[in-house]
């Protein structure tokens, strides 16, 4: 078998379009990819909040307008997904670090981290929800 068979051998092996739909990730990998994903939308949002953070304090008429602003749903939606993004991150970078200090390192320990992760952020989250409207 010579190199051009071998190579085409290889290729044949591999498949053409990878379709992530039909993979079944574990608990503590959609964990990580959320947290990833929320890191983002804080990097994102971050922008909006000093927008408005710089506006309110330009003066008295600056601060009515964010004022008036945050009265609608588009606004107060956007400050929850912020808020939403910073507690779910904040959460699981709790659990990241006391997986740095040797707590839930096992495979056990990695799925009921996951597990309290996502029931912890939850709760904080609706209760944010709650908080804003």
């Amino acid at each position: 078998m010579g190199p051009k068979e071998c190579e085409e051998a290889v290729n044949s092996n591999r498949p053409v379009n990878l379709d992530l739909s039909k993979f079944s990730f574990p608990l503590p990998a959609i964990t990580s990819i959320i947290h990833r994903v929320t890191g983002l939308a804080l990097f994102v949002g971050v922008a909006f909040v000093l927008w408005a953070f710089e506006m309110s304090l330009s003066g008295e008429e600056g601060f009515n307008v964010i004022k008036d602003i945050m009265q609608g749903f588009l606004a107060k939606l956007i400050l929850w997904g912020i808020l939403s993004a910073l507690l779910y991150h904040l959460v699981a970078g709790v659990k990241h670090l006391l997986m740095d200090a040797g707590i839930g390192e096992t495979l056990e320990g990695g799925k009921l981290g996951a597990k309290i992760t996502l029931v912890v952020s939850i709760v904080l989250i609706l209760l944010a929800g709650v908080w804003i409207w």
